[in-house]
C-alpha cells in the first residue's frame, strides 16, 4: 500500500512541473498597486468601458478588427505582421509564461462589484495574455507603418490597464505581457525584416527648356521669408544664400513686408532682375509665383517651408538641388490656377485650393499633432471641426449641392482622400476636384472621411447602421465655378488657412493654366 502511495506521489509530481516564483517585494508591490486601483471611485461609466475594452480584446477580437482596418487602409503588410506578432506572443505568453510562473489571480473579494467580469479567468496569472497580445500587435503593426503605431499603443495601453481595472491581473502580469508582446514582434522583426518601401518618383514631365544659367546670383532678386518652416532646426537662410550666391539680391522680410510690394519696387529698379527667387513654404512660393507670371520671369524656388509640396513636385528637395538647377540654367513649363473671385480679382494658385471646413481642420490638427501624431490629431480634428460647423449649400457649375468641403488640385493628386497631398505631375493640364458630401449622410461619415479618406469612408459605407453612396466624390475638370450660399465659407489655397479673402468670398472660379509658369528645376 506504501509503495503504491509512493507510486502515486511520483506520478503526480511528474505531471505537475515545478513553477519559478516571482519575488517577495514585487508581489507586495502588485498588492499596493492593486489597492490603490480598487480604493478608487470611478463611477458606471469608466468601469463599463474598461470591462468593454477587456472584453473586446478577448480571443484577440479588437486585434483582428483593426487588422481589417489596416488592410482597408492599403496596409495589408502591417496587418499581416501585426497578426503574426500576435500569434508568437500568444504562444509564448500561454504556453511557456503560465507554465513556468503562472500564480494566483487577485482574489475576488477585494475588487469592487462594478468592476468584476462576468466569467473570471480561471488560467494562471502570469503572465497577461491580454496585454501581451496587445503590446504584440501595435508593436508590429508599428515596424510596417509607423503612423499605426500611433494610434494603436494608446489602445492598447487601454487593454493592459484594464485587466488591472477589472483585477484580472496583477501590475507586474501586465508588465510581463507587455514586454513578451513588445519581444515577440521584434524577435519576429530580427527573422523576418520589415521591408521599407522603395519609393520611386517619376520625374517631371513638364518639357524642360533653357532658363538663364549663374552660379554667382548675377540678376537674381531672392525674397526670403523667415517664419517659413519654422522650428525645423536648419541653419538662418538668408546668410546661407548670401554665401552661395554672393551677387545675388537678397531681400529678408521683416514684419509688415508686403510681397507684391516688395518685388514691384525692384522690377522698377534702374537694372531690374532677370530672375525672380523665393526662400519659403508653398503660401509664399505662391505670392512670388504671381508677380513671376506677371512679370513673365522665370522662378527659383528653394525650399524652405514645412512640406514644401511644389518645391518637390518640382525636384527641388535641398537648397543644393535648387543652385545646381540655376547654375545649369535647366528649367521647367508648368501648369498652375487662376482663382479669380466675384469682383475679378486674381491670384495664382500652384498646388491647391478648398473651400468649406477643411481650413479649420487643418488649424485643429496642427494644434495637436506634434504630441499626439499625425493620425491621431487628424481623427480628433475632423470629430470636432464636423460637431461644431454645419454644412454649407453651394452650386457646383451650376447644380446645388451641400458639402462639407471642396479641394481642388492643379494636376491630379494622390491618395483619394478629401485633401490629398502628393502631385506626381506638372503638365496634367487639368483640376483635380474633391467633394465631401454632407446632403443626407451622417456627421460620423464626413468626420471618417475627412481624417482618413475615400478608402475608409467606402468601407465605413458598408456598415449596415452607416450604409449609403460614398460620401467622397473624385472627378478631373479644367474649371470649376463654386458659389457659397450664405455667410463666407472660409477657404484656403497652397497651405495657407484663411477665412479672409479677397473681393466677394462666396464666388470664386478656378481654371487651369497649362505651362503658364517657368520654374528652374534640375534634369531627371
Amino acid at each position: 500500500m506504501a509503495a503504491s502511495r509512493r507510486r502515486t506521489r511520483s506520478r503526480t509530481s511528474r505531471r505537475t512541473p515545478r513553477r519559478l516564483s516571482l519575488p517577495a517585494r514585487l508581489k507586495r508591490w502588485d498588492a499596493s498597486v492593486a489597492s490603490r486601483i480598487n480604493a478608487r471611485t470611478t463611477g458606471a461609466v469608466s468601469d463599463g468601458f474598461w470591462r468593454g475594452l477587456t472584453l473586446a480584446a478577448n480571443h484577440g477580437k479588437l486585434w483582428f478588427a483593426a487588422a481589417a482596418v489596416l488592410v482597408a487602409l492599403g496596409r495589408p503588410r502591417a496587418a499581416a505582421r501585426g497578426l503574426a506578432s500576435l500569434g508568437l506572443a500568444s504562444f509564448v505568453a500561454n504556453l511557456v509564461g503560465k507554465r513556468l510562473i503562472g500564480g494566483d489571480r487577485p482574489a475576488l473579494t477585494s475588487i469592487p462589484l462594478a468592476r468584476r467580469l462576468e466569467r473570471s479567468p480561471t488560467s494562471p496569472s502570469f503572465p497577461s495574455g491580454h496585454t501581451a497580445s496587445a503590446a504584440a500587435f501595435a508593436t508590429g503593426a508599428a515596424l510596417e507603418w509607423p503612423a499605426a503605431g500611433a494610434v494603436l499603443a494608446p489602445l492598447a495601453a487601454g487593454v493592459g490597464y484594464s485587466r488591472l481595472h477589472t483585477g484580472a491581473h496583477w501590475l507586474s502580469d501586465v508588465a510581463g505581457g507587455a514586454a513578451i508582446g513588445a519581444g515577440a514582434a521584434v524577435a519576429l522583426n530580427l527573422a523576418a525584416p520589415a521591408v521599407k518601401p522603395v519609393v520611386r518618383r517619376d520625374p517631371p514631365t513638364a518639357r524642360m527648356i533653357d532658363l538663364p544659367a549663374s552660379e554667382t546670383g548675377d540678376g537674381v532678386f531672392i525674397v526670403v521669408n523667415p517664419g517659413s518652416g519654422r522650428g525645423l532646426g536648419g541653419p538662418k537662410p538668408a546668410p546661407l544664400l548670401r554665401e552661395r550666391l554672393p551677387q545675388a539680391d537678397i531681400h529678408e522680410l521683416a514684419d509688415g513686408d508686403d510681397i507684391g510690394e516688395v518685388i514691384g519696387r525692384r522690377l522698377e529698379a534702374e537694372t531690374p532682375p532677370r530672375v525672380l527667387g523665393v526662400y519659403g513654404g508653398d503660401g509664399t512660393v505662391a505670392a512670388v509665383a504671381q508677380r513671376a507670371r506677371e512679370a513673365e520671369l522665370p522662378l527659383l524656388v528653394f525650399p524652405g517651408g514645412t512640406f514644401n509640396h511644389f518645391a518637390k513636385a518640382s525636384l527641388l528637395d535641398t537648397v543644393d538641388a535648387t543652385l545646381q538647377a540655376l547654375a545649369a540654367g535647366s528649367g521647367r513649363e508648368v501648369d498652375v490656377a487662376d482663382l479669380t473671385f466675384g469682383t475679378g480679382e486674381t491670384i495664382t494658385v500652384l498646388n491647391t485650393a478648398s473651400v468649406g471646413i477643411y481650413p479649420s481642420f487643418v488649424e485643429e490638427r496642427e494644434k495637436h499633432e506634434k504630441r499626439l501624431g499625425k493620425p491621431i490629431a487628424a481623427l480628433i480634428a475632423a470629430i470636432r471641426v464636423v460637431r461644431r460647423g454645419d454644412p454649407l449649400e453651394i452650386e457646383i457649375d451650376g447644380r446645388v449641392r451641400t458639402v462639407w468641403s471642396v479641394f481642388v488640385g492643379v494636376d491630379r493628386y494622390y491618395p483619394v482622400a478629401v485633401a490629398p497631398i502628393e502631385r506626381r505631375r506638372l503638365d496634367d493640364h487639368l483640376l483635380d476636384v474633391r467633394i465631401l458630401f454632407a446632403n443626407g449622410k451622417p456627421r460620423s461619415r464626413g468626420a471618417v472621411a475627412l481624417a482618413f479618406g475615400g478608402r475608409t469612408d467606402a468601407l465605413v459605407a458598408r456598415l449596415p447602421f452607416l450604409q449609403g453612396p460614398p460620401a467622397l466624390e473624385a472627378r478631373t475638370v479644367d474649371e470649376i465655378t463654386i458659389a457659397a450660399r450664405g455667410d463666407d465659407p472660409g477657404y484656403a489655397h497652397d497651405g495657407e488657412a484663411s477665412t479672409e479673402t479677397p473681393g466677394d468670398p462666396r464666388k470664386i472660379t478656378l481654371r487651369v493654366r497649362p505651362a503658364a509658369l517657368k520654374v528652374y528645376s534640375p534634369k531627371a
